[in-house]
């Protein structure tokens, strides 16, 4: 007997929950170690049709590379939880999700 599919819905659930545990623990975890992290949401978010949060993990990996931590990561982690509960993903939401990760950037 086949197993089912998870739902989006499921999906979008899981990538939260992982969200959060890097978002408890990121005061205390090594950029390389959420880096990993946030590029297995990439991965699974690529995977089930998730665009804006992949376009959100690229931009938080990117801030992880240039050495944000602390509170300017939970930001960015708000951003990327947002993406994947975003209903929308089209190239539009991604081009919105992108904007506000640069707005964050430099404000």
């Amino acid at each position: 007997m086949a197993q089912a599919q998870p739902t989006i819905g499921q999906i979008q659930s899981e990538l939260a929950a992982r969200i959060g545990v890097i978002g408890m623990v990121s005061a205390r975890r090594r950029a390389d170690d959420m880096a990993v992290e946030i590029g297995e949401i990439r991965r699974i978010a690529n995977r089930h049709g998730l665009y804006p949060a992949v376009a959100v993990s690229h931009a938080l990996e990117s801030a992880l590379a240039r050495g944000e931590c602390g509170a300017l990561i939970r930001d960015w982690l708000a951003i990327l939880g947002d993406a994947i509960g975003s209903d929308r993903h089209d190239p539009a939401a991604c081009e919105t999700f992108a904007a506000a990760c640069s707005v964050r950037l430099w404000s």
